[in-house]
C-alpha cells in the first residue's frame, strides 16, 4: 500500500459524482454528490481523492492532473449508446454524467491512466469500447437477487476466472455487495469477462491488454474489511506516477 506520510507524494485519483436534489441545513438544491465511502476507501489505500462533478465534455488538461481513475456507481447508461430499446430500462438515465464519464474514460485510456470501474462504470466501459447492455437482467435470469434492497445490497456469491487479474486480486470465489439491474452482454473487444455469478451474470471484466482497466459489476467501496482492489489501483497509479514524472 502506498504510504500515508503527509511527506510522500501520493497518487491523485479522480471519482466522478453525479448531480441530485440534496437537503443539507437549510439548503435544498441541486448538488454534485457521491457516496463518501468511495472518498474513504481511497484514502484508506493510501491515495488522493477527488471528486470530479460533471460540467460537460472533460477537457485532457484534467486527465493529466490524475493518476488513477475510479468509475463510480449510479444511474443506467443512456440505451441508445448501445442500441438499446428506449423503454426497456426501468432504471434512471443521467445524459450530461454520460457525456462527462465516456469523454473522460476516453482521455484515460488514450494517456494510460489506471482505471477501476464499479459497477455503472463496468457497464460504461463495455459500451464505450463497443459492447451492449441487458436493459434489465431480471428479464434474464429470472430473479432479481443482484438488485438489492431499496437503499441496500445484497450479498453475491461470485467465481472468477484462474489466471485473471481479478482472481490475482480478489481470489478465486468471493462474496460481494451489488445492486444492480442491468449487465453486461455483448463483451466489447478488448475485455474479457473474468468473474461470473452462479447463475452466469458477468460480474467482472477486464483488459486483455495488460493495462490495468479492471471493473466489478459489485461494490467494493461499501466492504471496509476487503480493500484488495483499491489497493490495487493505488499502487498502479503510484507507479504510473512515478514513470510519468521521472
Amino acid at each position: 500500500m502506498v504510504s500515508n506520510d503527509s511527506e510522500v507524494a501520493r497518487p491523485v485519483i479522480g471519482l466522478p459524482t453525479y448531480v441530485e436534489q440534496t437537503r443539507f441545513n437549510a439548503w435544498d438544491l441541486p448538488s454534485a454528490v457521491l457516496p463518501h465511502t468511495y472518498v474513504a476507501m481511497v484514502a484508506a489505500a493510501g491515495g488522493i481523492p477527488v471528486l470530479l462533478p460533471p460540467a460537460g465534455a472533460p477537457r485532457p488538461e484534467l486527465v493529466r492532473l490524475l493518476d488513477g481513475l475510479v468509475l463510480t456507481g449510479g444511474a443506467d447508461i443512456d440505451p441508445a449508446r448501445y442500441g438499446g430499446p428506449s423503454d426497456g430500462s426501468p432504471g434512471s438515465t443521467r445524459r450530461d454524467r454520460d457525456e462527462s464519464e465516456f469523454g473522460l474514460f476516453e482521455l484515460g485510456r488514450a494517456a494510460g491512466l489506471p482505471i477501476l470501474a464499479v459497477c455503472r462504470g463496468l457497464q460504461l466501459v463495455n459500451v464505450a469500447l463497443g459492447g451492449s447492455l441487458i436493459p434489465h437482467l431480471p428479464d434474464v435470469v429470472g430473479h432479481d437477487e443482484h438488485s438489492g434492497t431499496e437503499g441496500g445490497f445484497s450479498v453475491t456469491r461470485v467465481l472468477t476466472t484462474a489466471g485473471s487479474r481479478i482472481a490475482e486480486f480478489a481470489g478465486p470465489e468471493v462474496k460481494v455487495h451489488c445492486h444492480h439491474h442491468q449487465a453486461l452482454d455483448r463483451i466489447a473487444d478488448g475485455l474479457l469477462a473474468t468473474a461470473h455469478a452462479t447463475d452466469g451474470t458477468i460480474e467482472a471484466a477486464e483488459a486483455t491488454d495488460g493495462s490495468f482497466l479492471l471493473g466489478v459489476q459489485w461494490h467494493p467501496e461499501v466492504d471496509a474489511t476487503d480493500r484488495r482492489l483499491i489497493r490495487a489501483l493505488v499502487e498502479a497509479a503510484d507507479t504510473y506516477r512515478r514513470e510519468r514524472t521521472s
